[in-house]
């Protein structure tokens, strides 16, 4: 294959995938208190920076045309039109900044309820960390199981499933939280339907990606699906993805994996984005193949 050749290919690629989430309109994943209609002046005292809607946060003094602007901001929670104050950031920019900052901190450092797994009927596993600070260290000890959990898993996982579902903390318990029994719920429905074999679902605790490679080799499943709570950044502290690996096993290449991004409120809903994720898995149980390799085949 020539460099035209490839070109065209991976314009053809993008041009079959679906716009990015972050510029959809809003949609909670649940019913939630509707907002005060509060509509903030420059200099207003404020009880809560957080209350206040990024989306409608229009701080730039004299704008040459602001409705124009403001409607292009409603699409997007980035911090656009944030003013200035001489060569600085107005105050309730850096305060609002410093708030998102605290709570990305917030979700990086604390744990998952240790009574999480028990009232979802979630197996409890643990890799080889022993505490956040070494996971967040160790990220290779996040990836593989002591001797003791790898009994666990094999004691109540016997026979090799079509399908095993994985609850990882990752780096982000409140996107655990927020989403994920909705999430997984929806792509349990989904598999029913389509009579895919499922198995007991696993809770990691200390859990990057690499460990559903791991859970590949000791239950020796056709395909992994893990949920893990992403990196959290300044738009939201509770976004979670889903890592779709066929026939996974430690060593299998990155790009092996299927990634469905971005599931929280103001992205895509767990419930939407598990129903997504159910049928993806039928497709790749169907192709046998999953990462590049699934949408190289789609592009022939």
């Amino acid at each position: 294959m020539n460099k035209e050749q490839l070109s065209a290919l991976v314009a053809e690629i993008l041009g079959q995938m679906e716009p990015m989430v972050k510029g959809a309109d809003y949609r909670p994943t649940a019913p939630q208190p509707k907002p005060t209609d509060y509509h903030y002046h420059d200099g207003d005292f404020v009880e809560d920076v957080t209350a206040l809607d990024l989306r409608k946060l229009y701080l730039t003094e004299n704008p040459a045309d602001k409705e124009r602007f403001a409607k292009m901001k409603a699409k997007t929670p980035a911090r656009l039109g944030s003013g200035k104050a001489g060569p600085r950031y107005k105050t309730l920019t850096m305060l609002r900044f410093r708030a998102d900052h605290a709570a990305a901190q917030d979700a990086v450092f604390s744990e998952v309820d240790t009574e999480f797994a028990k009232l979802h009927d979630l197996l409890p596993l643990k890799t080889r960390c022993d505490s956040k600070d070494e996971y967040l260290t160790r990220p290779d000890l996040g990836r593989c199981f002591d001797e003791h959990n790898a009994k666990t898993i094999k004691g109540v996982i016997d026979t090799p499933p079509t399908v095993q579902i994985v609850i990882g903390d990752g780096l982000s318990s409140a996107a655990i939280e927020a989403n994920a029994m909705d999430c997984m719920a929806a792509i349990q429905d989904g598999l029913k339907l389509r009579n895919i074999q499922m198995s007991k679902p696993l809770f990691v605790r200390y859990c990057r990606v690499g460990a559903g490679d791991a859970i590949g080799d000791l239950t020796g499943c056709e395909l992994v699906c893990m949920l893990v709570g992403e990196r959290p950044g300044l738009v939201t502290d509770k976004s979670m993805s889903a890592y779709i690996t066929y026939k996974p096993h430690t060593g299998v290449s990155e790009s092996s994996r299927t990634v469905v991004s971005n599931i929280h409120a103001q992205g895509t809903p767990a419930v939407e984005a598990g129903a997504h994720i159910a049928e993806l898995i039928d497709t790749i149980l169907k192709r046998k193949v999953s990462g590049v390799g699934l949408h190289l085949e789609a592009a022939q």
